[in-house]
């Protein structure tokens, strides 16, 4: 197998209306730092354009970023159109004793969120102010070998699936 073409997520992009509920959800709820907020100025498809971003740092030094335009037709050009948002998300690796913090301040805050376990890592799932899904995922104890199995038969797993076999390749699921 060849080396992956980057070496980590740098950032994962998002367009908002409120640069301050994000900073809510994601500092005070969720417990992200805001690491860094540029406020700039520039040609974008045709048009002079001010925006604010921010950067949410995790722990390998990646971050979440947020883009908020100053004009508020550029937010109705730029947000996300997908609906449903579900399969739209980011999922960020923790381990179980944060994620259960995680899942604490989402009570406290009455912020609506929801669990899945999929066999292979058990999910926490809630939407941003702006409607994007973030997942917390803390990985099964066995996470390296089932990675290696899924890795040895992934394009098999493809080709069976694209030739219309469905079944399920999951036997980690408790359901």
């Amino acid at each position: 197998m060849s080396k992956p073409a980057a070496a980590r997520l740098h950032h994962n992009a998002y367009v908002v209306a409120d640069q301050e509920a994000t900073r809510k959800f994601y500092e005070e709820v969720l417990g992200f730092p805001l690491v860094a907020c540029w406020t700039e100025k520039d040609e974008i498809l045709g048009a002079e354009r001010e925006y604010c971003h921010t950067f949410y740092g995790l722990e390998d030094g990646s971050a979440l970023a947020f883009f908020q335009f100053a004009d508020p037709n550029d937010y109705e050009q730029f947000r996300a159109q997908a609906k449903p948002k579900l399969f739209w998300h980011i999922a960020l690796k923790t381990d179980g004793a944060t994620q259960k913090a995680i899942k604490q301040r989402l009570v406290d805050a009455k912020w609506e969120h929801f669990e899945l376990d999929h066999g292979y890592c058990k999910s926490l799932y809630a939407s941003d102010p702006d409607g994007m899904n973030v997942e917390f995922t803390v990985d099964h104890e066995d996470a390296a070998k089932i990675d290696a199995t899924r890795r040895k038969s992934a394009h098999a797993d493809l080709a069976r699936w694209l030739g219309g076999d469905h079944r399920s390749n999951n036997m980690f699921r408790s359901e």
